[in-house]
């Protein structure tokens, strides 16, 4: 009778912990299916606002993103203008100090891909092209202008006292090279098209020659459906 006593207590004894073992896995279950829930509300949540965001942005103009970029820029333009105009300084120097090595560099590729030759718009824009062409092409002799400092003096740097007017020698180099410049600059001088010379023996259908190059228009357009009128009016058998 006390062996079963004592096999019976064990028994009850383990039934609180099986009973608590359960309890705790269903409270470690309930806990994560609310978390679950919770995450499962904030994506939905957060997919709601990227929807919203997505149609706003979708309303807004093609461009709008570069038009937002522009003005922001133009208003850190101007507040920096403000900041030097009240410090005392100078804008374009403070800008130019901001510029790093590597963007001068990216600047610089970029005017050099760009074309400025835009054609023939006036005789003093074709003068000013190829003023800044002959010039990118001198490079400087060091060595020759520290030797004409030398053998000028003080007349180097000329005032209204100094007489130095046909003084100046140029070099054999200087000259050679001059010589080549232009005759590099005849050479191409004559394959531009030149105004076509007036062939006497063409037939004057014309009163001016505003008149002349109309009629050329109309004969290049119009020639080849008027030909055979031409024709019988010359001949004099026009019906």
């Amino acid at each position: 009778m006390a062996s079963c006593v004592e096999e019976s207590a064990p028994a009850t004894e383990e039934e609180p912990q099986t009973e608590a073992t359960a309890s705790e896995k269903r409270e470690a279950r309930l806990r994560k299916f609310r978390e679950l829930h919770f995450k499962r509300n904030e994506a939905r949540k957060l997919n709601h606002q990227e929807v919203v965001e997505e149609d706003k942005r979708l309303k807004l103009p093609t461009n709008w993103e570069a038009k937002k970029a522009r003005l922001e820029w133009e208003l850190a333009e101007d507040e920096k203008k403000k900041e030097c105009a009240e410090k005392g300084e100078d804008y374009h120097r403070v800008k130019l100090l901001e510029i790093t090595a590597e963007d001068a560099e990216r600047f610089e590729r970029k005017k050099r891909k760009k074309n400025p030759d835009t054609g023939f718009a006036g005789y003093a824009e074709a003068q000013f092209r190829q003023y800044q062409r002959l010039t990118r092409q001198i490079r400087p002799d060091m060595e020759g202008y520290e030797k004409q400092r030398e053998d000028c003096g003080e007349d180097f740097h000329p005032t209204s006292n100094s007489l130095i007017h046909g003084t100046h020698v140029p070099t054999k180099e200087g000259i050679d090279r001059m010589v080549e410049d232009v005759e590099k600059q005849i050479e191409k001088r004559a394959k531009y098209s030149r105004r076509r010379a007036y062939n006497d023996d063409a037939d004057i259908d014309y009163i001016n020659e505003r008149n002349a190059k109309f009629n050329k228009k109309a004969e290049r357009f119009y020639g080849k459906y008027t030909a055979e009128i031409k024709q019988n009016l010359e001949r004099g058998t026009a019906v």
